[in-house]
């Protein structure tokens, strides 16, 4: 390992964490706010390191098991370091939103703070093997944290969730072994320079046959899930309603960030030849996405399932963006649109980690002032007792709606700006999407906010200083990236060039 190891200290901070939490009682929350402060604080650091020409920086690599093509291999791009600092900002949210955890406080903030560890391991490992004891151990906090903490259906919700996520690792799994069977390399920045010179399928072809276009299959299934892509969709609406809100934020703010960073980092490098001869029906899937997710939303009368169906809508122009750019020989002003797209796809991540993980943030104040209610038709007039609880979830919701000076606006503006030039049809459809999404926030914000406040709650109470002063970040980032996307765009650029010119499609 050359310098600090500050990769590693990252993934152990949480885990060190934990295991404090574990023992901590009814302290165990501050334990879990100083270290998810601490958390953040080295990410933004790492953020402040990574190479200016966009390749892999802050390498940590070990011997562990060569003879079966494992080592220890961390090191992070902007890419991989803006989702460290995704990942902190999200987990912090979500422990200081616990705060009415009160049964088994300990075992709640461990496991928040194993998932935390589990999401930073598979941000930085570029080993699979190594990759891959991070993935699934993201999985295992989550499914608890549901289980223990969820609603009233909370055990189907975590067992469908970890039924569909598990059978998804498994696809991955088989497909990675048949990578290794054909290299002996489990290592992704390795494998990508095979790719990309068409050795790995030369390799993979002579070994087991014309197999490629199955385990590209595989591993694309695998990312499916976990974004989700349509159809594979059907476990997120059940997991993200009936878990403890909290966790919610953790699920689509973070955790639906790994299918969408796997593609980037593994599917598309190892596979993007196949992937582009898959682009049609991929592309029709991410339309489903985008437009199914927004008119699934505006089916709801639960706010939780509503914005749980909204976050598949929004998640889907990610992929509209990855799999439109996959264009074999794309000439110069295809490689603008390309770039435009894939940019505006890792701004969507961080602005919707950012954005839906404040909205279920909101909707945990709701529940917690309103008994457990959190239906669209039982509220109405809210922003008469609760004007400063009012205009700073409405901040949060016209972000969600993609409002010009808001960050959600500037990811989807440069996807779509990358993908028409690529494939106009797709994006001229999903356009649908956009048009739903707004009229389902606005009908959000009319239900809950809008017209005469009842009797029952016009003692409805405002957020009080702590909370305001918890949020205020969250929504100053909001404004900020809405009005100054390049403080993330600049710095995500080189990597972006850098990815597209070492992919072969």
């Amino acid at each position: 390992m050359n310098g600090l190891p500050i990769l590693t200290l990252i993934t152990a901070l949480p885990v060190v964490g934990a295991l404090v939490a574990f023992l901590a009682g009814k302290h165990a929350r501050t334990v879990a706010l100083v270290t998810t402060l601490a958390g953040l604080v080295l990410t933004l650091l790492v953020w402040t390191q990574v190479p200016a020409d966009g390749s892999i920086g802050l390498l940590e690599r070990a011997a562990w098991a060569p003879s079966l093509g494992i080592e220890y291999h961390l090191g992070v791009d902007a890419l991989g370091a803006l989702m460290l600092v995704l990942s902190a900002i999200v987990t912090l949210m979500s422990v200081d939103a616990a705060h009415h955890v009160h049964r088994q406080p300990n075992v709640y903030f461990g496991l928040v703070l194993l998932l935390q560890a589990g999401l930073f391991g598979s941000f930085t490992a570029l080993n699979f093997f190594h990759w891959f004891l991070f993935w699934e151990l993201s999985l295992i906090p989550a499914f608890f944290l549901i289980k223990l903490w969820g609603g009233a259906r909370r055990g189907p919700a975590a067992t469908q969730f970890f039924v569909y996520t598990m059978a998804g690792s498994v696809a991955l799994l088989l497909s990675f072994l048949a990578v290794f069977l054909s290299t002996g390399n489990m290592d992704f920045t390795e494998l990508a320079t095979m790719a990309s010179s068409g050795q790995l399928e030369q390799l993979v072809t002579a070994h087991l046959g014309p197999v490629m276009m199955w385990l590209a299959v595989g591993v694309l299934a695998g990312f499916a899930v976990k974004v989700p892509l349509a159809p594979f969709h059907t476990w997120l609406p059940a997991a993200y309603s009936e878990a403890p809100s909290p966790v919610t934020m953790l699920l689509t703010g973070a955790m639906s960030k790994m299918g969408v960073y796997g593609l980037l980092r593994i599917a598309v490098p190892l596979f993007g030849h196949q992937i582009a001869q898959m682009r049609t029906p991929l592309l029709v899937l991410a339309v489903l996405t985008v437009v199914m997710g927004a008119w699934a939303a505006a089916a709801q009368k639960d706010l939780k399932r509503l914005f749980a169906y909204s976050s598949v809508n929004h998640l889907g122009y990610c992929l509209l963006g990855i799999f439109a750019l996959a264009v074999p020989a794309a000439g110069a002003a295809q490689q603008t649109s390309q770039a435009a797209a894939l940019n505006g796809v890792i701004l969507q991540m961080f602005n919707h980690g950012v954005t839906a993980a404040a909205v279920f943030w909101f909707i945990a104040m709701l529940q917690q002032r309103s008994g457990g209610e959190r239906g669209l038709n039982d509220f109405g007039g809210l922003r008469k007792p609760a004007p400063v609880f009012a205009g700073l979830m409405g901040i949060a919701l016209f972000s969600s709606l993609g409002l010009p000076g808001l960050n959600g606006f500037v990811g989807e503006f440069l996807i779509f700006r990358g993908v028409f030039p690529l494939s106009w049809v797709a994006a001229t459809v999903s356009i649908l999407g956009l048009l739903v999404t707004a009229a389902v926030i606005l009908t959000v914000i009319q239900r809950v906010f809008a017209g005469p406040v009842s009797e029952h709650w016009a003692s409805f109470p405002d957020m009080h200083g702590g909370e305001r002063l918890a949020m205020a970040p969250v929504i100053g980032l909001m404004l900020l990236l809405g009005i100054l996307p390049q403080l993330i765009v600049n710095s995500m650029n080189p990597t972006v060039l850098n990815l597209l010119a070492h992919w072969r499609f």
